[in-house]
């Protein structure tokens, strides 16, 4: 996980209360970094269960690129399993799918969802609870999705592929600072969800992150 300079001596707590009290350029707090546990200690259990990754600029290449992941499902034993939310392929299920069961959907933009079974296409809807915050339903069929595109609130896509992690891999990659683990707030589901998205999140998480966001990805450029 991307976290202080390493000059910086604060234990996790501390550094979990100063970027909770991170404020943005509007003047409330927007996507606010959240530590789970210390990703440097590999005794203490990382749970990221319903949180987006933002890719650290250092993935320059690659699907992961400037990706902002939900990971749906996380636990240490059995890995974790996610979907990139800001990588639309510029067609839609009409380009894949011609089957009359599909014909309500074939507008709908399809996502890349990561690196793992491109050939599958899936559905998912995603929708915020006042009370649970972010809410999804993943792999659902045409028939559900159709349903779930006619509920206030919610908002269907389809993905090609996903993104997993095999048992410890995650937690191996988050020592590596090669994820930032942001919660998601109720205006998520309003933003275009393509390359802006990472930018936006990375601009409200702090300072520091502003300024990575915005750097170059040649340095020799600036």
């Amino acid at each position: 996980m991307h976290c202080a300079p390493k000059s910086t001596n604060l234990d996790v707590r501390q550094y979990e209360i100063l970027l909770q009290s991170t404020v943005g350029e509007s003047g409330r707090r927007h996507y606010i970094l959240s530590v789970a546990a210390d990703p440097s200690n590999p005794d203490r259990p990382i749970q990221l269960q319903g949180q987006l990754l933002l890719a650290d600029p250092s993935l320059r290449e690659g699907t992961f690129h400037r990706s902002v992941i939900l990971l749906a499902e996380h636990q240490a034993e059995a890995g974790a399993y996610g979907l990139i939310l800001n990588h639309p392929t510029g067609k839609t299920v009409g380009d894949f799918l011609t089957g009359g069961e599909f014909a309500p959907l074939r507008q709908l933009a399809v996502h890349e969802g990561g690196p793992v079974a491109r050939d599958q296409l899936t559905f998912s809807s995603f929708w915020w609870s006042k009370k649970q915050g972010l809410r999804w339903a993943l792999r659902i069929s045409a028939e559900d999705a159709v349903a779930h595109a006619r509920r206030p609130g919610r908002i269907v896509r389809a993905f090609v592929g996903h993104s997993g992690w095999s048992a410890g891999q995650l937690e191996n990659e988050l020592r590596r600072s090669s994820w930032i683990a942001a919660r998601p707030q109720p205006d998520l589901l309003g933003h275009e969800h393509d390359a802006s998205l990472w930018f936006g999140l990375m601009r409200h998480l702090s300072p520091l992150h502003r300024i990575l966001a915005e750097a170059p990805d040649d340095p020799s450029l600036n």
